[in-house]
């Protein structure tokens, strides 16, 4: 039930994704206009705050919008209902194979990003990867598991790098990942043996240590690939 409400979720927000792309094209808006207020947009769209919300801070990682403190919600470039998403197809119905598929990905983007985050990371960076990694630890140990701080460590991680596009592609293939990976096999400890390696990869990013970012990123993603090989057997 979890995996269909969580799905049944994320088709949503991409729906009212689509439609507020589409009133922003409709309104004729361009670049450099300020977004209708929030309370206008649950209006026009018929949904809530929190809805909105989210889609908005979607919009946002996308470099699609930037919000101003006291200002508004800025227009960054052109948008339509059509050029939102960027689906991706996994071309498997088979559990395993698209864990591996998608697999392939994250090892690709997040190998790069962590050595990158290791050579260009500033103090504000390094505070907030720490804060994100001090809750995922605790939510690990209190609960056994850490799926959403788990996301949130490796974003900060995205977002030390200072190159935006890292966090953009994460944000398009969210939706092929969340399919997948939201508790796979029914196993809340899927994963679990990789959560050790995260101090290590924080230590790396910490000390400026690319080659050790590396290493340890790549420890994370070979214990995942074992555990998807040996859980679904």
């Amino acid at each position: 039930m979890l995996r269909t409400d969580s799905r049944v979720l994320s088709d949503r927000i991409q729906h009212v994704a689509e439609a507020m792309a589409g009133f922003i094209e409709h309104a004729d808006l361009k670049k450099g206009d300020r977004l209708p207020t929030e309370r206008e947009l649950m209006v026009a769209l018929g949904v809530g705050r929190s809805t909105v919300r989210e889609v908005i801070g979607r919009f946002q990682a996308l470099g699609i919008v930037e919000s101003r403190r006291g200002s508004g919600t800025y227009l960054l470039q052109p948008i339509s209902s059509q050029t939102i998403s960027m689906p991706l197809l996994v071309g498997t119905a088979n559990l395993r194979d698209a864990l591996l598929q998608t697999l392939e990905v994250r090892r690709a983007l997040e190998i790069e990003a962590s050595m990158l985050a290791a050579l260009r990371r500033t103090p504000e960076d390094l505070e907030i990867i720490a804060a994100r990694l001090d809750e995922m630890e605790h939510v690990h140990i209190s609960k056994g598991t850490s799926g959403p701080e788990d996301l949130a460590f490796h974003l900060a991680i995205y977002d030390a790098t200072h190159n935006p596009l890292f966090r953009q592609l994460l944000e398009q293939m969210r939706e092929a990942f969340e399919r997948f990976w939201d508790k796979p096999f029914d196993r809340p400890d899927f994963a679990r043996r990789s959560f050790p390696f995260h101090r290590p990869l924080f230590n790396a990013i910490a000390a400026q240590d690319a080659v050790a970012a590396r290493r340890e990123t790549t420890e994370i993603l070979t214990v995942v690939e074992e555990d998807i090989k040996e859980m679904s057997k």
